[in-house]
């Protein structure tokens, strides 16, 4: 018992812990004084070819110590420029006009020769991939801030970017105070109804009710290393999604018999990439002073009807144990990922480092599985004091017997 509630206490303080891996860099212009300023969390997966015409996925972060050379001011445009890793890059160019500037395009350069983050790659090309049309319209003399994620696809690359702040453009040589907000950011605003002087009452039928779906089927899934090796990581779960695009919310089973499997391990991080027919899910591990959790989850869905769902939270600290262990919770657990977006989790067990002769290590279990040996414990105690109660008051009773000359059988 002692060692479950020092786990609960661990657990506790896991779950309170955040990840940050920020970067933070400022551009200095040919006076020497700041020009350019950015502030920002960036994560990238990165699919590639490997050894035996198969397919890796690459998860990783950009680091905080970047490079800033190609970095360059003058007073109609700029560019921002941060290298890291061997020949990797990820930069925006900005332009301005009369009262405001913008970012124009944001280009990702990732060398496949790079072994730390592309191992057993079967090209060293260079790729350039251009993410996304950025921010316009921010006024001269603001930072620009996105506190929101945004997701991007391009190509074989995704990016996760949030927690922005960045102003070009700086005048006097120090960052402005002020901000220019992303519409992500900004409140909603309600559009109160207009009254009428007539009013028209229609009686709508009621919804049809959703039918309940059945419990996820339980998949098996692991990774490995290449085909001669065995599992690097291992996960057995059922899983469901629940998902809200506007008003209508949906809820799928992810389906084993039709999901694919793949993803990479690394002594620090670990992927694992589920995809159906109308699902695809990136789970990321990560190694910290030889504990494991589930770091990011990026999830898209292909419903039946209307546009796909795809959302992300790059920021979380789930299933912690500690790395040569498995985490294991059998009840059905129910995760808010982000504000549109649930996982449902059934009769689970995951071991994304530390996997010996491809099987799971000990399972560390989550708190809700001790619940299941609180009632039949208590019962257990309850009739040893009882049985107790009942020898001691048999023994009492015969001790008076005999002293009083009489003799019970």
């Amino acid at each position: 018992m002692v060692r479950h509630a020092l786990f609960l206490l661990l657990v506790g303080v896991g779950i309170g812990t955040q990840l940050t891996r920020a970067v933070e860099v400022s551009v200095n212009g040919t006076d020497n004084k700041l020009c350019l300023y950015a502030n920002l969390m960036v994560n990238f997966s990165v699919t590639y070819e490997v050894v035996g015409n198969e397919s890796n996925t690459a998860v990783f972060t950009l680091p905080e110590q970047v490079s800033t050379d190609g970095s360059s001011c003058d007073n109609t445009s700029s560019t921002l420029r941060l290298g890291f890793g061997d020949g990797n890059s990820w930069s925006v160019s900005f332009t301005k006009g009369d009262q405001t500037y913008q970012a124009n395009s944001t280009v990702f350069v990732y060398n496949l020769n790079d072994s730390a983050l592309f191992p057993n790659a079967t090209s060293n090309e260079t790729v350039s991939v251009t993410l996304k049309d950025s921010f316009r319209n921010v006024a001269i003399d603001t930072c620009y801030s996105c506190k929101s994620e945004e997701f991007f696809q391009a190509g074989d690359v995704n990016q996760t970017l949030w927690n922005v702040l960045m102003q070009a453009f700086v005048s006097n040589g120090s960052k402005s105070e002020n901000i220019t907000s992303c519409a992500a950011d900004l409140p909603t605003t309600i559009v109160a109804p207009t009254t009428h002087t007539s009013t028209v009452t229609t009686t709508l039928p009621p919804p049809s009710p959703t039918p309940a779906l059945p419990q996820p089927t339980l998949g098996e899934y692991s990774v490995k290393p290449d085909e001669n090796s065995t599992a690097c990581l291992l996960a057995d779960f059922g899983l469901r999604v629940g998902f809200k695009q506007g008003e209508k919310y949906v809820e799928m089973n992810l389906q084993p018999n039709v999901t694919k499997v793949r993803g990479s391990c690394s002594a620090n991080s670990s992927d694992l990439v589920l995809t159906s027919d109308t699902i695809t899910m990136m789970f990321t591990f990560i190694n910290e002073a030889k504990k494991f959790h589930l770091h990011a989850l990026n999830i898209t869905v292909k419903p039946n009807s209307g546009a796909a769902f795809t959302d992300s939270n790059n920021n979380l600290t789930l299933w912690a144990a500690s790395v040569g262990s498995s985490y294991m919770c059998k009840k059905e657990q129910v995760y808010n990922i982000t504000d549109s977006l649930t996982l449902f989790t059934f009769d689970m067990r995951v071991q994304p480092f530390g996997v010996s002769k491809g099987g799971f290590s000990t399972a560390e279990e989550c708190p809700s599985d001790f619940d299941n040996f609180i009632v039949p414990i208590a019962v257990g105690c309850a009739l040893v004091v009882l049985i107790l109660i009942v020898l001691l008051a048999y023994f009492i009773g015969r001790k008076r017997n005999l002293a009083t000359g009489y003799e019970s059988f």
